[in-house]
């Protein structure tokens, strides 16, 4: 089992990093095999509305940042895990540009794999950042993976984050509920319990 952890905050070892290695910590204990992917500090294209994705499966027609990086690394994963720093209550500039080419170039990849996704804030708009990541997820046949509350982590710097002690703990539970949601999975699959096979989707515009 493998779970694909992305680091949306453009400080490498920032507060972010520090509520991702705390699930880390958990999925070593369990056995889980986990990559921690890092935006970085280069621009990261949004879409364009090119189509191109439509015909090139799996693969986005920009090329030069970790999309498609992140979208070949994904076909070996069996979760996801997302986190973000908030800026003005809502995910970063680079994680919006990035997931939204991820889960419009990538359903085949992400589909049907638990997904959590994870907030750092200094003081507040973490839920509202929070709701913005989920909503990824339920538009894209993904069990969204919940802890004790909000998966949010407060403070400015790394130092402070480690101050909570209510965040982290909500790091340790949320990587403790994907290890058992993915030993669930396992055990599914191993008794012969097949994944549904959902309609073509149909798409129903408002105004004609």
């Amino acid at each position: 089992m493998k779970v694909l952890m992305v680091n949306g905050s453009p400080n490498e070892k920032g507060c972010t990093y520090t509520a991702l290695s705390e699930m880390a910590k958990v999925f070593e204990k369990e056995g889980v095999e986990y990559e921690i992917l890092q935006i970085g500090k280069k621009p990261v294209s949004g879409c364009i509305a090119c189509g191109a994705c439509r015909n090139k499966k799996g693969a986005c027609a920009i090329s030069g940042d970790l999309v498609n990086i992140a979208l070949e690394k994904a076909k070996d994963a069996d979760a996801f895990v997302f986190g973000s720093p908030v800026h003005y209550a809502a995910i970063s500039g680079m994680m919006t540009g990035f997931l939204d080419r991820f889960f419009q170039c990538g359903e085949p990849v992400y589909k049907l794999k638990p997904g959590a996704a994870v907030v750092s804030c200094r003081r507040s708009g973490g839920t509202a950042a929070l709701d913005q990541l989920n909503k990824y997820f339920t538009k894209s046949h993904m069990p969204v993976i919940t802890s004790q509350y909000w998966n949010c982590v407060h403070g400015n710097t790394p130092e402070e984050v480690a101050q909570d002690l209510e965040g982290l703990q909500n790091m340790r539970s949320l990587a403790q509920n994907m290890v058992y949601f993915l030993r669930c999975i396992e055990a599914g699959k191993n008794a012969g319990i097949e994944a549904p096979q959902h309609e073509e989707r149909i798409g129903t515009n408002f105004i004609r």
